[in-house]
Formats: structure tokens, C-alpha cells, sequence
């Protein structure tokens, strides 16, 4: 028996850095997805096969001793399998790109949990939400579980540390298009970065979050009004937030110029120090603003919101 799922990738449109200090996020899933198959076999082992590693092994390993980005994989089979007297073969097809903040990794989550789950039992979206966010706790302990909420149930949400997730309910109407940098960054040591900065300015920071916090509220309206150009604004507002705390560099900024150059507004998705940027458009300028990029040799893609999630087929 085989059994499909897709999930989609994420960007945080607004509020990166200061969700870490009580400030709303907002997140939105994109139309690029990744799908993973699975398949009950007659052999006691657990296959996975990707386009970035391959993994076989016997069940009941323990998790700390399995180097592969894949051992979400691992976990989840492992787990669903137990008390059967057989195996699991998982396939992974991506059309995200890895490492970069897009969801990649939560995707692979959520897609794993509901393709494997579902060769045994039908699962709610909640549940699989549930299984998804313990599989990412393996490569990721302290996960908010943000990514793979947004990567399950699609659209727009809000996330606060104190408030968890809500559905943002709009249904605007833009593309984004999303250039990466192609420079490598450690997340960890860009948000210890922001602490430091945090730590040496205090008051410069509370009234960078308080300006955030206003922005956000604005954001929110400007969504249900489908306002593309005002978001522009605010996109670029929010990203003078991040040059101040310190996320940014030569690279990035030059992408963020052009960016500007043809689109309502361009900012740093995600850690920043590297990673992607996304810049903000319409049918009236998408294509001039790929066009921009590609001339300066960025890689680059458009996406629109993805409103489905979780597929299951």
C-alpha cells in the first residue's frame, strides 16, 4: 500500500527577530511544495530517499545517533511502525530550496507525518500538526512549531509567543518574488547577535518593538484591503528595523536595492545574515522585477500564497 502528501513552504512576511520579544509574526505558506511518498513493506527496515541524502536502517534506533537531515523521516516511521512486523520506504521530492528559511524543513515534516500516518490510520490536520512538530523538534529542540503550522493549514497566520497561531482570514492578492542569496548562515548566531545588540541598547530596542508592534497592526489591515502598494511601504519600513538590529549585510542590501527598484517594496525573509529576500509585486511589475534580478545574476522564483496546505491524495 502507498500512501501520498504534500505540504507547502513558508515565508515570514513582517515581524522576524522581534517575535523572539513578544511581537506578532506574520507568516504566509507559497505555492512551492514538497511531496513525500510512502509505502508499507515486507522488510523490517526504514528506507528514505531524497535528492539531498539516502537513509536505510532498521527501526528502533535511537534518534541522537543518526547524523542526516533526513532523521525526521526516521522518527516519524519509526514511531508509526511500532508493534508491526514490517518496514517503511519514504521518497522525498522537493521543489523548495534547502537552508534558506523557506519551510523546507517543516514541509518535510508535515508531509512526512500525513503520507506515513496515513498508511495505518486517517489522521485530522491537527494530528499530523502534532506528529509534524515532534519530527522537527529533532533537527530543531526549541521550535515555536510556527512553520510547520502555517506549512499544515496554508494561508496567512499571526504567531505571538504568548498567543500560539491564528488564521489570518484575508485573502490578498500579490506575488512575491523571492531572490537567495546564496550565502550561508547560522540562525542560531544571527538571533544571539540580536540579543547582544538587545543587551547594549535597550532602550533603542523597546522602541524599535514598540514601532513593530504598530507596523503589524497596520499590516492587518492593510491585508484585508488588499492594499499591495501600502504593504510595499511597510515592507520596506520593517526592513529598516532589521538593518538597525543588525541582520543585514552588503549583499543582502544590494539584493533589497534591487529589489526596490521595480517592486512596492523588498525585505529580508527569515534570520537574515544570508538566506533569502523577497520583493513585493503584482501582475503590473513581477515580471520587470525577476527580470532585475536575473541581470544581476540573483537566482530567483515567484510565489504566490498557498491557501490549501496539507494536501493528502
Amino acid at each position: 500500500m502507498k500512501s501520498k502528501a504534500s505540504a507547502p513552504g513558508k515565508v515570514i512576511l513582517f515581524g522576524e527577530h522581534f517575535v523572539v520579544y513578544g511581537v506578532k509574526a506574520i507568516l504566509c505558506a507559497i505555492n512551492k511544495r514538497i511531496t513525500v511518498t510512502a509505502e508499507e513493506i515486507d522488510e523490517r527496515k526504514i528506507s528514505i530517499k531524497s535528492n539531498i541524502d539516502e537513509l536505510e536502517l532498521e527501526p528502533n534506533k535511537p534518534i541522537s545517533e543518526i547524523n542526516s537531515p533526513l532523521k525526521p523521516f526516521y522518527y516519524l516511521a519509526n514511531k508509526i511502525i511500532q508493534g508491526r512486523n514490517s518496514g517503511i520506504k519514504i521518497e522525498v521530492e522537493s521543489e523548495i530550496p534547502l537552508g534558506v528559511g523557506l519551510g523546507s524543513s517543516s514541509a518535510c515534516c508535515v508531509a512526512g507525518a500525513a503520507a506515513i500516518s496515513k498508511l495505518f490510520q486517517n489522521n485530522s490536520k491537527e494530528e499530523i500538526l502534532k506528529l509534524a512538530i515532534e519530527a522537527e523538534k529533532t533537527i530543531f529542540q526549541n521550535t515555536s512549531g510556527a512553520d510547520c503550522t502555517v506549512c499544515t493549514f496554508g494561508g496567512l497566520m499571526e504567531y505571538d509567543k504568548e498567543n500560539g497561531f491564528s488564521k489570518i482570514e484575508s485573502k490578498p492578492n500579490f506575488h512575491l518574488v523571492i531572490a537567495n542569496s546564496n550565502v550561508e548562515h547560522s540562525t542560531e548566531s544571527v538571533v544571539a547577535g540580536v540579543r547582544k545588540f538587545k543587551e547594549s541598547n535597550e532602550e533603542e530596542f523597546s522602541k524599535l518593538c514598540k514601532e513593530e508592534f504598530h507596523l503589524i497592526e497596520n499590516v492587518l489591515e492593510l491585508l484585508k484591503e488588499n492594499n499591495i502598494k501600502k504593504l510595499g511601504q511597510r515592507a520596506i519600513q520593517n526592513q529598516e528595523y532589521l538593518e538597525r538590529i543588525g541582520i543585514s549585510n552588503d549583499k543582502l542590501r544590494d539584493m533589497i536595492q534591487i529589489g526596490q527598484k521595480s517592486s512596492f517594496g523588498a525585505k529580508i525573509t527569515g534570520a537574515g545574515g544570508g538566506g533569502c529576500v523577497f520583493a513585493l509585486t503584482d501582475e503590473s511589475n513581477l515580471e520587470n522585477t525577476i527580470k532585475e534580478f536575473k541581470e544581476k545574476n540573483h537566482e530567483c522564483f515567484s510565489v504566490k500564497i498557498d491557501f490549501k496546505g496539507l494536501d493528502t491524495f
